[in-house]
């Protein structure tokens, strides 16, 4: 039988896409445990899950062949990839929008049970009275124009976290391929738009994510002084070499800022042979990566970024209600009290005070 001692606050997901869109989430209610997905209230409150970036992420148009979504470019190296093409403009903010609508709703109709968080007193107070906080992040700013009046208004819908790219071009930055034995330094940095975008978002205190950017977006982000810098879903590239991880002088500037890395869950994200196999793929793959973080650059910098609803995760894990199996597996690693509580939830919550104020 597993104990859950602290609250866990989940540095990415994609649950309101697997929700939303029918073809992802087979009409399953959030208000009812399912064995669909890995998220739904049930199951977050079995788990100990309080609260967590839930991403709107726009997928390819199903109106168009996955094959002309795709496009061959040439990264650094001059090695050739298949690459996500960017999306359509118009597509992508109607997306956003229906999205923000079915969150609207959900929160409505909780009964108080579900929170949309856009300051940090509401999210410590959902927390604490075991509410589901939701801070509402996206996911690739395709939805963004480059006037960035979009940017305002998704902000007075509750708009509170903003990831400049997914891994596909916007006219912003330079996403990262999903490739193995291959470091994230593939391509161009920020777009001039995408200076603007970083600066105006600042401006609104709202939380930068630099998951899925190449590393030149990376230290463009950097040089411009975004503290603290986050990376919410990745794993160590010094354990996994993939281009979607990241590297030790990443984790270096984002201990220097202040900032947290959340430990993706993804299997192909975690295993040093890249392979996607949750079958055989331990929860202590999860812990291997936290540990390593915190070797290197500190306890205080890492906390979890499980991406679920959006990969695929260890078979032992399941879903949100598994969270205190991984809970259990850091206890006999030697992370406990304070230190485990930091992990869990406090550094996230730490790191989006500090954005926000």
């Amino acid at each position: 039988m597993h104990t859950i001692t602290p609250p866990i606050f989940d540095g990415h997901n994609d649950t309101l896409i697997h929700l939303s869109l029918p073809d992802r989430g087979q009409g399953r209610s959030f208000f009812e445990a399912s064995t669909l997905g890995h998220i739904d209230l049930p199951r977050a409150k079995a788990g100990g899950l309080r609260g967590g970036l839930f991403a709107i992420f726009t997928p390819g148009n199903p109106e168009i062949s996955k094959a002309d979504q795709q496009e061959e470019v040439i990264i650094h190296g001059g090695k050739k990839v298949q690459m996500a093409k960017a999306i359509e403009y118009q597509y992508a903010y109607n997306h956003v929008n229906a999205t923000i609508n079915y969150l609207d709703n959900l929160v409505n109709e909780s009964n108080g049970k579900v929170l949309l968080a856009t300051d940090a007193a509401q999210l410590e107070d959902a927390v604490a009275q075991e509410k589901l906080a939701i801070v509402l992040h996206i996911e690739g700013c395709e939805a963004i124009d480059p006037d960035l009046e979009n940017l305002h208004a998704f902000y007075q819908r509750g708009l509170r976290s903003l990831g400049p790219v997914w891994s596909r071009p916007t006219i912003f930055a330079h996403g990262v391929p999903f490739m193995f034995k291959q470091t994230p330094d593939t391509g161009p940095g920020l777009t001039p738009l995408g200076f603007r975008l970083i600066n105006e978002a600042a401006k609104l205190k709202m939380h930068i994510d630099c998951a899925h950017l190449n590393e030149a977006g990376f230290w463009d982000i950097e040089k411009l002084g975004v503290t603290p810098m986050v990376t919410s879903h990745a794993g160590a590239f010094s354990i996994c070499p993939k281009a979607r991880n990241i590297t030790d002088q990443q984790l270096d500037a984002i201990k220097a800022t202040d900032g947290i890395v959340g430990v993706n869950f993804y299997v192909a994200d975690l295993r040093p042979d890249g392979k996607n196999d949750p079958d055989n793929t331990p929860v202590t793959a999860i812990v291997r990566h936290i540990i390593y973080i915190a070797d290197r650059i500190g306890i205080d910098h890492v906390g979890f970024g499980s991406d679920f609803d959006g990969a695929s995760i260890p078979t032992e894990l399941k879903d949100a209600a598994g969270l205190p199996k991984l809970i259990d597996a850091l206890k006999a690693r030697g992370i406990t009290g304070n230190d485990l509580e930091k992990v869990t939830h406090k550094n996230w919550m730490r790191v989006l005070k500090t954005c926000w104020t």
